[in-house]
């Protein structure tokens, strides 16, 4: 069977522009050219392919079943393109280096020790990421990720760089001496958390070190751990933490491990692709961060 071949590439751009904005008009002014060079690329596509792409009013320009069709394609051709074009040029901004991670990590472990970093590497220019969803360190978006998970991608290039853990924390304010001390204490919760698994919540608590009369259920409830992490230092309750999170509030003695006893947390890697492994700026925040995580010291509980 003959391939058959493909449509101009401009005519392609000018029927994806009309697409996006139903308009001809519109689509002439976003590339720079007449309504009247618009049409002409639609007919010449129209021809190419030997379908209407599109239907036509005084009042509205609309996509056909056909054009439907070459709309989802031609998005996802630009977008490719588009991210291809990023890629290209954040290549060719040597120092300039995105990394991603979470909030909850940023606030509290990564943006106390950036001072460590500039120190080292002065010309490093670091530019932050954050948030809850995973962004593919493959593409232009991000050059590497520090992630908690409960195990690696093997897709990508994987250090790890710790084993967490979760305590039980309060103000020095809080009297705590054992277990049966935190009935009548408001339990903090964490909302939404989906790692690690299981969850490190009060009934699994409970379950572990007591007391049996625990109201497990009751309490407030955070869908952000920093904010739970400062309620705790005003003295409002207690919190099942992470012990990497918490490593400076228990420090500055803000925060106290009041009983003994953890619970399993999942695991933080540096992550980033195999291609992108190989610069510089990576290697060096990744030698940075792996000696930041080996100085971690956690005071001993209770």
């Amino acid at each position: 069977m003959r391939t058959r071949r493909l449509p101009p590439l401009s005519a392609i751009r000018a029927f994806d522009a009309v697409a996006r904005h139903a308009s001809f008009k519109a689509a002439a002014e976003e590339i720079g050219v007449t309504p009247t060079a618009i049409s002409h690329q639609i007919r010449v596509l129209e021809a190419s392919l030997n379908q209407r792409l599109f239907n036509r009013s005084a009042r509205a320009v609309t996509l056909t079943a056909a054009g439907e069709i070459l709309f989802r394609a031609s998005g996802n051709m630009f977008a490719t393109l588009r991210e291809a074009v990023d890629a290209i040029d954040n290549a060719s901004q040597p120092g300039v280096l995105t990394l991603s991670t979470t909030s909850n990590f940023l606030t509290n472990w990564l943006v106390p020790r950036l001072p460590s970093l500039h120190q080292r590497h002065p010309e490093l220019e670091l530019r932050l990421h954050s948030g809850t969803d995973l962004v593919d360190v493959r593409g232009a978006m991000a050059d590497c990720a520090i992630r908690y998970s409960m195990q690696a991608d093997e897709t990508l290039d994987n250090t790890l760089l710790y084993r967490d853990r979760f305590v039980l924390v309060a103000s020095p304010q809080l009297v705590l001496k054992r277990p049966q001390d935190l009935v009548g204490l408001t339990l903090f919760h964490i909302e939404n958390r989906h790692v690690p698994t299981p969850e490190p919540d009060w009934q699994h608590w409970q379950a572990a070190f007591g007391p049996a009369g625990l109201p497990v259920q009751s309490g407030i409830r955070f869908d952000d751990e920093t904010h739970a992490i400062q309620a705790a230092i005003a003295g409002q309750g207690v919190l099942l933490a992470s012990e990497l999170l918490i490593q400076n509030a228990l420090a500055q003695k803000l925060l106290r491990i009041a009983l003994p006893g953890n619970l399993p947390g999942g695991n933080y890697y540096f992550v980033t692709s195999r291609e992108k492994a190989q610069r510089q700026d990576v290697q060096q925040f990744k030698q940075w961060v792996q000696e930041a995580f080996a100085t971690v010291s956690i005071p001993a509980e209770r």
